[in-house]
């Protein structure tokens, strides 16, 4: 898959570039299905806020960017579908657009719905995640993320090698400023970046590649402080 993973969407026209850069067409050629999965799996979230990504609103405008079409796959229905019938609405899709929430309640269904095995199939698909949504990606979240009280860690997917926190400097969230990133980098031991919401971070292949009109931190494993960010 191609990955496109943001911490608060398609926030300025740098990540909307990216995003046609990704599609290889225009968005209006493209078909989308929207996962509100994570949401499900996080205390503050519910029927309003899931309700809220599906329809676009002002925060995540994912869903009103002028796709073809949209519609929305709700993982924790896909056991009990038969599989032929929705893993073909996931291949005929261009992007998936998946929110945030709790990451690991998402990976859990990610697993159990089976479509964890059908992604490496699908290498010219679009992934956009949304906080979560992007973190499910990665190998770890740390337990600073976990809001899911059935998780059995910090696990997730691991598709990429590097973890990610989300909503860098976001005003109000005082567990999300740099300090506690770097408290957080330092727990998780591994490559990691921090994001705004201005900023996100394109996979394709073995080629990550950092775009932003924001701010953003990147650590890596092998030194003690992070290394400058782009502004």
């Amino acid at each position: 898959m191609k990955l496109l993973l943001t911490s608060g969407g398609i926030t300025n026209p740098t990540i909307h570039a990216t995003l046609l850069d990704l599609l290889g067409k225009p968005i209006s050629e493209c078909t989308a299905l929207c996962i509100p999965t994570a949401q499900w799996g996080h205390p503050l979230c519910g029927p309003t806020t899931v309700h809220g990504f599906i329809a676009g609103d002002s925060l995540r405008q994912l869903s009103t960017l002028g796709w073809r079409s949209v519609g929305v796959l709700e993982l924790t229905a896909l056991p009990s579908i038969d599989a032929d019938r929705w893993t073909s609405w996931v291949r005929e899709a261009d992007v998936l657009l998946v929110d945030g929430g709790d990451a690991t309640y998402l990976h859990h269904w990610i697993r159990e719905s089976g479509l964890a095995r059908l992604l490496p199939s699908m290498p010219d698909t679009v992934w956009v995640g949304i906080s979560a949504g992007s973190m499910v990606m990665t190998p770890r979240i740390g337990d600073h993320f976990v809001e899911w009280s059935s998780a059995p860690d910090d696990r997730t997917l691991g598709v990429v090698d590097f973890s990610l926190f989300p909503h860098l400097d976001y005003p109000g969230w005082a567990g999300n400023t740099l300090d506690r990133a770097r408290s957080w980098a330092a727990d998780i031991g591994g490559p990691a970046y921090a994001i705004d919401d201005h900023t996100a971070i394109a996979v394709v292949g073995d080629t990550v590649t950092v775009v932003s009109e924001g701010h953003w931190e990147e650590f890596r494993a092998d030194q003690r402080h992070p290394s400058p960010s782009s502004r």
